[in-house]
């Protein structure tokens, strides 16, 4: 069974207290590695990362040197780290590693150690792969039930929002924007035609990135064809005829402020649930609302047609904090409540 990033972190740490090796299988491109160094931010350890596929024998276990009539190996500098100090031990394609090399990470993963040499007491180990259930699609080497035995063995199925709410802070918003309108276009889930281009998690970062260097970040022939290398073409055309009409986005900040007011007069249902999922994104309803702030957001709720306006009091009132609801429920001398009960009864 699958799990999403959501559950994955908050779960995986107690198998790495515990001092037990972590594998993550999942698709390419999802943020398997990333998510690798979050954990490892968060348990204030450094990361050690080797691919296991480009790895040799020798760069597993280290050369041989002679003392007298004894033979001892020398561990490679990475391992002699992950012995002498706490880290977080990243293996990634293990299963496109050759046999020797997997033989010795059975090994590391089983007693912790290589060739009498031992992990520090607090270095944690992770391991991500291609295969599992989508090994078919890939280049890949099947891991035997005795090597799986040795791991925590995790398959990834991110959700969208896992994206949306990894990428509130990382990407701009305009492709934030269009991800969350478009989400059939965040990665392609279908079967796969050799050597066609297609979008995942890890291209949109990465044409994010290139977007903001040209600066290109609305709707051009650089726009497109920069999509079109990273995207694919169907993803690459959505993108620009989005970014054409972006003027119509309207920020959380600006609504809260009381700005665009005619803009969101003109959305249509989709937009103002967009507008509402970025505004439970962004958990401004975690924290006290200003007089200023639910006077705006109040003065957006009565306009809301009944099913919009649903979406915006649920997410107020799960976040928590019971002053935003009844100061919210109250604002505007009644009209909040009101245009509620008009919705209930009808």
């Amino acid at each position: 069974m699958s799990v999403d990033f959501k559950t994955f972190v908050s779960l995986a740490p107690s198998v790495s207290a515990a001092r037990l090796p972590v594998l993550l299988r999942g698709r390419h491109g999802i943020g398997k590695s990333q998510v690798v160094y979050q954990l490892a931010a968060a348990a204030s350890l450094p990361v050690v990362e080797r691919r296991a596929s480009q790895m040799t024998e020798g760069d597993l276990v280290g050369l041989p040197s002679v003392e007298g009539n004894r033979t001892s190996f020398n561990p490679p500098d990475w391992f002699k780290q992950a012995c002498e100090e706490p880290v977080c031990l990243f293996l990634d394609e293990v299963d496109r590693a050759t046999l020797e090399v997997r033989q010795g990470i059975f090994e590391l993963t089983d007693s912790r150690k290589l060739n009498g040499h031992n992990l520090h007491p607090d270095t944690i180990i992770f391991a991500a792969v291609n295969g599992g259930e989508h090994g078919e699609n890939y280049q890949v080497n099947e891991m035997d039930p005795a090597e799986l035995d040795r791991w925590s063995v995790w398959d990834i199925e991110p959700t969208v929002e896992d994206w949306l709410a990894w990428a509130k802070n990382n990407v701009d918003g305009l492709i934030w924007d269009f991800i969350n309108q478009n989400r059939n276009h965040l990665e392609h889930n279908a079967d796969i035609e050799p050597n066609k281009r297609y979008p995942s998690r890890r291209s949109w970062d990465r044409l994010d990135k290139v977007l903001k260097q040209a600066d290109a970040l609305e709707a051009s022939p650089a726009m497109f064809n920069l999509a079109q290398s990273f995207v694919g073409f169907e993803a690459a055309v959505a993108l620009n005829d989005f970014a054409k009409n972006y003027e119509r986005v309207v920020t959380v900040e600006q609504l809260l402020n009381g700005e665009r007011v005619e803009a969101l007069a003109a959305f249509s249902l989709n937009e103002h649930c967009a507008m509402i999922e970025k505004v439970e994104a962004e958990e401004i309803c975690k924290a006290e609302f200003s007089d200023e702030h639910v006077a705006n957001l109040a003065n957006y709720f009565v306009t809301l047609p009944s099913e919009a306006a649903m979406k915006l009091w649920s997410v107020i009132s799960q976040a928590g904090v019971q002053d935003n609801v009844v100061k919210f429920h109250g604002a505007n001398e009644g009209a909040v409540g009101s245009h509620l009960s008009k919705i209930l009864g009808a």
